[in-house]
């Protein structure tokens, strides 16, 4: 079974085809700039041949008529039919109190998805549009699943996901701490325990989704009970461009003394802070390289993110009365040697010994455990595959809808045959 996995921005359609007999990427690749000037595909397969192609893509219906070209194409495809793709799963960013699960799509699961917009304006708004999409391209009879980012957080205890403020704007509004990247912990957290030969429903974890947007994550018997990102992806610890948790009033103050809308607010926090806003570079290859060189302020910017990753960090393993492993994964998290080292390095009080020359070598696809044969937490470092959980699920969908549909079906026992 060969799935096609999308994840959809307003101007992007990033997808994935995922072989699922090997659960191996078969190609990969992104219709970026969709509706403007500049658009192009990018292809690329598992065996490592690339194109980009510059070309008009007016809409994600014809963002969808490339990627099915460039899958089927004579030098660069990888199959030769569309009839080989069985079903497309798509991520969606926020299900709210909605979904709770991977589901297959209907009318009503559309309905519910656009709904939602409110509380994601940027996401659910273009992955909406998106499987409308999808469904005008291939038909209403290819089967089309929704994996929800907020789903695996949907365990948080209600003393976890609500705010201190009047109970009836979470009545009214929903206003609650919906968490994120949840499809990228699930799989962290479900290979960690994999590589520790434990079950993960024995286990108190911490993952720590470190990029240019973050999030961690405190799991205990395989359920979340807090994490870091809130309402929106915002919240938490300071990121690429966004501030992470700070005092609300310091965004009153803000907008009363430079006479701000709320948008143009919102922006300074999600794209003009963080990294960016401390020391004027967002990327961390730029901050590394200017800490190399001694510049004070993107040392500062380091040191703020470890120190307030390490909070959180120390916070969760208070908040699940202990912690029996670490898990750093993410752009950073899979790569940034510095960033796990200083935080590794602030957890001594809890047993944490990290191994230097093992935390140094573990970057650019290389997994594992980074801590001492003696460390009383386990440290990895966990590449993370979000398009394979929704592959994963998708298959799951697909097949038991597949079994259900079947006419004239009988339960067989093995024992007879």
């Amino acid at each position: 079974m060969k799935i096609l996995v999308i994840n959809a921005g307003s101007s992007s359609l990033k997808y994935q085809l995922i072989d699922m007999d090997t659960e191996k990427m078969m190609a990969k690749g992104i219709c970026d700039r969709i509706g403007t000037e500049g658009a192009f595909i990018k292809h690329q397969t598992a065996d490592g041949r690339s194109r980009k192609t510059p070309t008009e893509i007016k809409d994600h219906v014809q963002a969808f008529q490339l990627v099915t070209n460039a899958l089927m194409d004579k030098e660069m495809g990888v199959i030769s039919s569309l009839s080989e793709i069985a079903a497309v799963g798509h991520r969606i960013v926020q299900g709210g109190s909605l979904f709770d699960k991977s589901v297959l799509v209907d009318d009503d699961v559309i309905r519910k998805i656009q709904s939602l917009i409110p509380l994601a304006p940027l996401h659910n708004k273009s992955e909406a549009e998106a499987i409308i999409a999808c469904r005008k391209f291939f038909g209403k009879d290819l089967p089309e699943c929704v994996v929800f980012d907020t789903a695996f957080h949907s365990t948080m205890p209600e003393k976890a996901y609500l705010y201190a403020i009047p109970y009836k704007y979470y009545e009214k509004y929903k206003i609650r701490r919906y968490g994120f990247h949840g499809t990228s912990h699930r799989y962290v957290s479900h290979h960690c325990a994999h590589l520790m030969h434990q079950p993960l429903e024995d286990i108190k974890m911490i993952t720590c989704h470190i990029g240019n947007g973050s999030s961690i994550a405190a799991i205990q018997n395989g359920k979340v009970i807090d994490t870091s990102m809130g309402l929106t992806p915002l919240d938490g610890f300071m990121m690429g461009t966004r501030s992470g948790a700070l005092d609300p009033s310091v965004v009153t103050f803000i907008m009363e003394k430079e006479h701000l809308s709320p948008q143009q607010m919102n922006d300074i926090l999600n794209k003009e802070s963080g990294m960016l806003g401390v020391c004027g570079m967002s990327d961390d290859r730029d901050v590394t390289e200017a800490e190399i060189r001694g510049d004070h302020k993107a040392i500062l910017a380091h040191e703020m993110m470890i120190y307030q990753i390490t909070k959180f960090v120390g916070a969760y393993a208070a908040a699940m009365n202990g912690v029996d492993c670490i898990a750093f994964t993410a752009g950073l998290g899979e790569n940034q040697p510095i960033i796990r080292y200083g935080v590794c390095r602030n957890l001594k009080f809890i047993g944490v010994k990290i191994d230097p020359i093992l935390n140094d070598e573990y970057i650019h696809g290389k997994e594992g455990k980074i801590s001492t044969f003696d460390s009383t937490v386990p440290v990895y470092v966990i590449n993370t595959n979000e398009e394979l959980v929704i592959a994963r699920d998708t298959k799951e969908i697909v097949e038991k809808l597949t079994y259900a549909s079947t006419p004239d079906r009988t339960d067989v026992d093995l024992e007879d045959i």
